[in-house]
């Protein structure tokens, strides 16, 4: 891609980012102070500025893809800033396995019944503790998923971490009670591992091009679901991945149902059962093999409207609906 001759020109490019708007939550000092380990002092210092943590992740990215770009290492762009997406995502994991520690500890206190001042005294900076990491945890996640959308504008490609799923999370509240604040953090959890809304599912062969096609019938959903949560057969290539790069660049959620090897040569057909058992309220069913024609059968006979795209409906670019 070629570089930009002005920061005006890059701010423009990615004025759009879904992620955008998600930094001033992230970056907001939501506690009075904050400690990211029980060997360290607490302190008042501010939150770096979000506007300033934005532009940051977006110039790493352009001055990376600026400086290759027309040369023979261009090819090597993508995977650089895969790398660079990456490291916060595995800052975000240390975060979050550390919160789960503090989270423990914080749990054992709350439930001891004692009155004194010292106890008082560890309640609040096992606490603050928590709170701090779930503070760091927001901010990291935050960038880590704006250089996953830039990555996305740049490559054309959705970013996903080889292991682990990603999930992000903004702390919304402060000052809480300890019963109440783990039990928003475990709901808070389970949404964003198993997203609540509306689930349309879209599964197709792997050969398949038709972009538009796609991309219009989800467009005509979510102006109508604006909740709506994507679910796909987690192919890499193909309609899966057609859908998944718009669910990218519309900021929907979205959950890609992996096989199960367990079931042997049954893992798709149980992956099918296991979408439908889900009651999605649309699906989209591009042409593929048996696995398509299956899911496409169960959705029908459990009352899911249906969109069926087949290639030969690709001189007229329409799809058949089916409810």
């Amino acid at each position: 891609m070629a570089g930009f001759d002005n920061f005006h020109d890059f701010a423009t490019h990615y004025a759009d980012l879904t992620s955008a708007g998600a930094f001033p939550a992230a970056f907001t000092a939501d506690i009075a102070s904050a400690q990211l380990s029980i060997v360290e002092q607490p302190t008042s210092a501010d939150m770096p500025d979000d506007q300033q943590a934005r532009a940051c992740v977006e110039q790493m990215t352009r001055d990376l893809f600026t400086l290759l770009a027309e040369t023979r290492l261009a090819a090597l762009a993508p995977r650089i800033a895969w790398g660079m997406v990456n490291s916060f995502h595995k800052v975000a994991q240390q975060l979050a396995a550390q919160e789960d520690d503090a989270a423990r500890a914080l749990g054992d206190l709350a439930r001891i019944s004692d009155p004194s001042e010292i106890h008082a005294a560890q309640v609040e900076d096992s606490q603050r503790l928590c709170q701090s990491l779930h503070e760091a945890m927001a901010a990291i996640e935050c960038m880590r998923d704006h250089a996953a959308e830039v990555y996305r504008v740049e490559t054309g490609r959705p970013w996903s971490a080889t292991g682990g799923s990603r999930t992000s999370r903004a702390l919304t509240a402060s000052q809480i009670e300890a019963r109440d604040f783990l039990a928003a953090r475990a709901q808070q959890r389970r949404e964003a591992h198993a997203p609540s809304g509306p689930l349309v599912v879209v599964s197709g062969g792997g050969n398949w091009t038709e972009v538009d096609a796609i991309w219009n019938r989800l467009d005509l959903i979510h102006a109508r679901i604006p909740a709506m949560v994507l679910a796909t057969t987690a192919q890499q290539k193909g309609a899966d991945m057609i859908a998944m790069r718009w669910a990218a660049a519309r900021g929907v959620p979205s959950v890609s149902f992996r096989l199960d090897r367990r079931h042997g040569n049954r893992a798709a057909f149980k992956r099918n059962e296991q979408l439908v058992n889900l009651r999605p309220i649309e699906a989209i069913i591009c042409e593929g093999s048996g696995i398509q024609a299956n899911l496409a059968q169960r959705c029908r006979a459990a009352g899911v409207p249906v969109t069926i795209f087949r290639h030969s409906d690709f001189a007229g670019d329409r799809g058949k609906e089916v409810t």
